[in-house]
């Protein structure tokens, strides 16, 4: 707790000393249209580079036993071709987070059988490589857009419905490559 706490008044003070465009705050609304809270911190290094790192979550439980449960954090280090904040963008980054999903079907674009009638639960690393733009809409506020592919590495359990403790059918592993990160955020910039 002690290290948290020093973590986080040595960022404030960072953020308190910090110019225009040194800092920025941002939310990914196409995470929010999955009802998942979201906020990113983005943090210059130099006149072209970045690091990002961005957390969400879903502790919702929806009608009928269904639940896309689950939690993520992205850091991300970028490089501006321009310079940071505005125009194009690479990045690279890492991913890792839980979930608990069960009785949601996402035909034809899910990559697990018997979603739909089962529930996973488990955990997930991978990384990727992504491009994105930014856009400066005034002094202190951008929209930015991004897309990301690479490699996840899953590990779950499979259970015969939805609801915690019932008998579990399976367990396994699971590698995924694809989209790693797809967001339209706005961004505050101090």
């Amino acid at each position: 707790m002690r290290k948290l706490l020093i973590i986080v008044l040595s960022l404030t003070a960072f953020i308190g000393k910090s110019n225009a465009q040194d800092v920025g705050i941002k939310t990914n609304l196409l995470y929010w249209a999955s009802a998942s809270p979201n906020l990113g911190l983005e943090i210059g290094l130099g006149k072209q580079t970045t690091l990002d790192i961005s957390a969400g979550f879903n502790p919702f439980e929806f009608s009928k036993d269904k639940q896309w449960k689950h939690w993520l954090v992205q850091p991300e280090f970028r490089w501006w071709t321009c310079e940071r904040f505005n125009g194009h963008f690479l990045g690279v980054h890492l991913v890792g987070g839980g979930f608990n999903v069960g009785n949601v079907s996402f035909f034809p674009f899910s990559t697990w059988e018997n979603l739909d009638d089962n529930r996973f639960k488990g955990h997930a690393l991978g990384g990727g490589i992504a491009y994105g733009y930014a856009w400066m809409l005034g002094k202190h506020w951008n929209l930015e857009a991004e897309i990301g592919v690479g490699y996840a590495h899953a590990w779950y359990d499979q259970y015969s419905d939805a609801e915690e403790g019932r008998k579990t059918l399976d367990n396994g592993n699971k590698n995924y490559w694809g989209i790693t990160k797809l967001a339209i955020s706005f961004v505050y910039l101090f």
